[in-house]
């Protein structure tokens, strides 16, 4: 059994969360700013179905993405190259945040359920998510959204629309992030994409105490921009 918490009960540490499914800790308390920063603090993130109450996960192992670890691929190398593309950050949330939520070609619906997209708008307004957006001319083409604090990054969602959209977006956050020095990405469950792109399972345990020295780091303020120069440094070094 898993606790139904009140929106002023604490989280049950994380060691407590079930084997099976991975990583559900606890039920319900809401989904308020200060209930989200304090979840992602703790390695805790929100995950549900629409008509369910709130769950929260920690599952063990947690797959994360090194921000100098990033596997570029030769085709997506040769994609890099080309300057048909533009990358910024913040600058269309809302659009990323509902193109994230779009059903995808074989799914039945989405996770990301209208209380949750509320929700992450609050933490952006707040200066806690952000998004990076891969334009190709005036279409958007790819992006992402998660959350920062300190100087560790909480990958949510992504989508791609053109070819290479979402690959381009996480090559460029990564090289942002690593200027910025930000270690790592959470990528929390694993799946065969992105362990192309080089993420790794890690243990909770590990994963926890990267999070408790990364969290006590100076924020990044919002809004976020892209360094002038970084696009160009990757297409020289792709």
């Amino acid at each position: 059994m898993i606790p139904l918490l009140s929106l002023s009960d604490p989280f049950p540490p994380v060691h407590r969360a079930l084997a099976e499914p991975n990583g559900l800790l606890a039920a319900g308390g809401g989904l308020g700013v200060a209930r989200l920063l304090d979840a992602y603090s703790r390695g805790i993130f929100p995950w549900f179905s629409e008509g369910d109450p709130v769950l929260w996960w920690s599952p063990d192992p947690r797959m994360v993405l090194g921000t100098d670890r990033v596997h570029i691929s030769k085709s997506l190398r040769r994609r890099l190259k080309k300057t048909d593309y533009r990358v910024t950050m913040d600058r269309a949330f809302a659009d990323v945040l509902a193109e994230c939520a779009a059903p995808r070609r074989d799914d039945v619906g989405t996770w990301l359920v209208p209380s949750m997209r509320r929700a992450y708008q609050r933490l952006f307004d707040n200066g806690v998510a952000h998004s990076i957006e891969v334009w190709m001319g005036d279409v958007l083409g790819g992006g992402l959204y998660g959350v920062a604090l300190g100087r560790m990054f909480y990958g949510e969602s992504m989508f791609t629309r053109r070819t290479d959209g979402s690959k381009i977006a996480i090559v460029t956050l990564c090289a942002q992030l690593a200027r910025w020095g930000f270690p790592l990405i959470d990528c929390q469950m694993r799946t065969a994409h992105l362990e192309r792109l080089g993420a790794v399972e890690i243990p909770r345990r590990k994963f926890v105490q990267a999070v408790d020295r990364l969290v006590a780091q100076p924020n990044v303020p919002g809004p976020w921009m892209i360094d002038e120069d970084l696009t160009d440094a990757l297409r020289r070094s792709a």
